[in-house]
């Protein structure tokens, strides 16, 4: 089944002599289970593209389809509450992690659980859940700040899986690890996959992390120019 379409997208900042194509004619689909890689260089248009597929940044033209809905067309969103899908529906890991820096392990996966509606037994069973399969709860109680880099991002991946998420959006999601725990943190994200049937687009630089992927894709000055299957 097709969670996300994207026909002919384009993306363009400034005008005139200022002004810049950061993406030019993308086209992309991705299925239930699809493990996607975006790969490329330092300004190809990477984090744009996740930007506009995570509905945070409005593309200037084409068309996105998410999960049976257009959301954007031509030239501008199709009348969906923008902010409800994103928390209904698409998870994100960050490559800082974004860990609330006050708020222990458990408490940063029960927020976006809370901001859903579900709370109390509900919602802590569902925390509990999330970091036992992340092989965190151990470190249920801990800060941030007293967490390994590693065990940040695994508490950040179970906290964008608290909703379900039928898209989940890793953007350079093994930056700030070693070759060891990216490595790991690559392998989570196949098991999320294939077990949860769960959309999965990763943005990255370093091809050696996508070994497995369904799709890798290239982008070059704001185009999709090249994919590997």
């Amino acid at each position: 089944m097709e969670i996300l379409r994207i026909e002919g997208l384009a993306k363009i900042f400034g005008s005139g002599e200022l002004e810049v194509r950061a993406l030019e004619d993308i086209n992309l689909s991705v299925s239930k289970g699809e493990l996607v890689a975006l790969l490329g260089p330092s300004g190809s248009g990477k984090t744009t593209m996740l930007l506009c597929i995570s509905l945070i940044l409005e593309p200037t033209s084409g068309k996105i389809d998410f999960d049976g809905q257009t959301i954007f067309q031509k030239n501008g969103w199709a009348g969906v509450d923008m902010r409800r899908l994103r928390r209904e529906k698409v998870g994100f890991i960050f490559q800082s992690h974004n860990l609330i820096p006050f708020l222990t392990a458990r408490q940063n996966v029960l927020l976006p659980l809370n901001l859903i509606g579900i709370k109390g037994e509900k919602a802590e069973n569902r925390a509990r859940e999330l970091l036992e399969y992340m092989e965190i709860a151990h470190r249920a109680d801990a800060l941030p700040a007293l967490l390994s880099g590693g065990e940040q991002q695994r508490v950040a991946i179970a906290r964008a899986l608290a909703n379900n998420a039928k898209l989940v959006l890793a953007d350079e999601p093994t930056a700030s690890l070693d070759t060891a725990r990216g490595t790991k943190v690559m392998e989570i994200l196949k098991k999320i996959a294939r077990e949860n049937q769960t959309a999965v687009i990763v943005v990255t630089h370093d091809v050696r992390m996508v070994n497995g992927f369904d799709h890798v894709y290239h982008l070059k000055d704001g185009r999709l120019n090249s994919q590997e299957t």
